[in-house]
């Protein structure tokens, strides 16, 4: 086996044994006195008014996506901010580009109505 994998082994088994470590050691070290008020769901002592496992709308999922993409964005932007003068006026266009996307997204996304609430 080729010696240049033996740090990638190395740390491996570390990333692997330190949670597995960690997880054990506080399962030992903490103190355990279960109770049937302690493993009722809420210790408000305010009883559950239904099940906790509801269904959310499709429409919850749909914003949350939107946000993550168009949210992302920035990320692709800052690299370009602090390159600004190095890239010149292809570094505009790129951005121009990327940007004018975007905003097609928006719109796309506006007009099927995934951008409304209620």
């Amino acid at each position: 086996m080729p010696s240049g994998y033996i740090p990638i082994l190395i740390f491996l088994a570390v990333a692997i044994a330190f949670p597995v470590v960690a997880i054990v050691a506080a399962k030992l070290i903490r103190p355990s006195a279960p109770s049937l008020i302690k493993l009722e769901a809420y210790e408000c002592g305010i009883k559950a008014a239904s099940d906790s496992r509801g269904r959310y709308t499709v429409r919850f999922y749909i914003i949350a996506i939107l946000f993550v993409i168009f949210d992302v964005e920035t990320i692709f932007l800052f690299p370009w901010a602090v390159r600004y003068r190095t890239l010149g006026w292809f570094g505009v266009g790129e951005v121009a580009v990327f940007l004018a996307i975007l905003i097609v997204g928006y719109i796309w996304a506006y007009k099927k109505g995934a951008l409304e609430w209620v």
